[in-house]
């Protein structure tokens, strides 16, 4: 990901040097797995581990490049820069194991500490959202369908269903997490040719990891696939409160606005504009996301027990997809947190669309009354259809009139009916 859209935690994750230090730490606990059943000199894994801890992983990368000019493989270049740092000891090294032994392993391991990462970031703009929800509970707002008035609302029920949406796909993420939580040493092509089960158990163990109980020379990547697509699902969630922020920021609404800081300009030639940038980068970066989800799923299909066309599409799409999102949701708190709500402009245009937005509930009420269905649909569409005041024509209108009284018709139409559940759905998303 380039550096405009990346922050120092998942830059330091996805580099050549903490990658290859995962790498390196696989081997290890490998080459522990067989100190403990007798084939590796006792203490060899102690040595490896010290000695692990004073390298300069920055200079091992930059080796491990050098020597892949000449190996053209990138893990033979590893373990030659890996020799060249650990002495005798080193010839134990990737023992019995093959290439994606350890790079699949290791790819476990960085996606679990990226997800980490952006897991937190999900959990403050969970936060942020449930505080402007509970801010905003009770604030009346126009509820629009197909861009038109439609029945009121609250701007907290708004930011509420956001808040609802990215919860589940924190437990959505959650999962992810422990299914790509699997690493395998099981040999060249998955069977334990030359490394029994037990060392693979000893070692993932030390790792965190679980077991592919059927790999091939690869971890499967269905598993992979899942936790890109939940990525995407999650960046869903953002872009549709990104345009939601967007329309509601529109010069003839104007009910909600980005933060807009002291010296912060919105155009080149008009000095007057202030652009929901923040919400329109989020938009761009959503559509990203979605694109590295569809090549997580091209790449579940390999040849036989492994090729490596999955290879170079997840060398650009994990750092990219953790980096982009962790990015996103760090905006969307900011987003949130700085969003300015003009309230009394919302009480405007929800009354500037009068009372036709509550012609469902006469409709209701007409039914209630014995009325058939689409005939007191008729009645009350003649009437919003006519133009001038709704709820003086409803009161004129003969067939209405006898049955819903005057007083039910101003109780119908009152931003109030329409509103008297929203403290019942709070209860039921955030609890008590």
């Amino acid at each position: 990901m380039i550096p405009r859209y990346s922050h120092d935690t998942l830059v330091r994750i996805w580099s050549d040097a903490h990658r290859l230090a995962v790498w390196l730490r696989v081997e290890i606990a490998v080459t522990a797995a067989w100190e403990a059943r007798g084939l590796v000199p006792a203490g060899t894994a102690a040595r490896m581990r010290e000695r692990a801890a004073t390298i300069d992983t920055a200079h091992l990368a930059v080796r491990q490049t050098e020597l892949e000019q000449t190996t053209q493989h990138d893990v033979i270049a590893f373990l030659q820069a890996c020799e060249e740092q650990l002495g005798d000891d080193a010839r134990w090294l990737h023992f019995g194991m093959t290439s994606s032994d350890v790079v699949d392993t290791a790819f476990a391991l960085l996606l679990r500490e990226a997800g980490g990462e952006v897991l937190a970031a999900l959990d403050r703009v969970l936060a942020a959202l449930r505080e402007r929800a509970l801010e905003h509970k009770m604030t009346p707002c126009l509820g629009r369908t197909h861009g038109q008035a439609a029945e009121p609302t609250t701007f907290g029920l708004k930011l509420l269903s956001t808040w609802a949406e990215l919860s589940r796909g924190r437990a959505r993420l959650v999962r992810a997490l422990e299914e790509i939580g699997t690493g395998k040493i099981a040999g060249a092509v998955g069977n334990y040719g030359n490394v029994p089960p037990e060392v693979e158990a000893a070692a993932l163990t030390e790792l965190g990891l679980g077991v592919e109980p059927v790999a091939t020379q690869v971890v499967p990547r269905d598993r992979h696939a899942v936790f890109f697509t939940t990525l995407a699902v999650i960046a869903g969630g953002i872009e549709r409160l990104a345009v939601e922020v967007r329309h509601l920021q529109r010069s003839e609404v104007k009910e909600a606005f980005e933060p807009f800081g002291k010296g912060q300009r919105g155009s080149s030639a008009m000095p007057h504009k202030k652009n929901p940038i923040l919400s329109e980068n989020l938009t761009g970066l959503c559509r990203l996301l979605r694109s590295y989800a569809g090549a997580s799923l091209e790449d579940v299909a390999l040849w036989h027990e492994r090729d490596i066309s999955h290879s170079s599409v997840e060398r650009v799409i994990a750092p990219d997809a953790t980096t982009a999102l962790h990015f996103a949701l760090t905006r969307t708190e900011r987003l949130v947190r700085g969003l300015v709500v003009d309230a009394a402009r919302m009480a405007h245009n929800l009354a500037s669309a009068g009372d036709i937005v509550g012609s469902g509930a006469v409709l209701l009420a007409l039914v209630e009354r014995g009325v058939a269905r689409q005939e007191a649909y008729g009645w009350v569409q003649r009437c919003a259809l006519a133009g001038g005041d709704f709820r003086a024509a409803l009161k004129a209108d003969g067939e209405i009139a006898a049955r819903v009284a005057p007083a039910d018709v101003d109780r119908l139409l009152s931003v109030e009916n329409h509103l008297r559940h929203v403290d019942a759905m709070f209860a039921r998303v955030l609890g008590g």
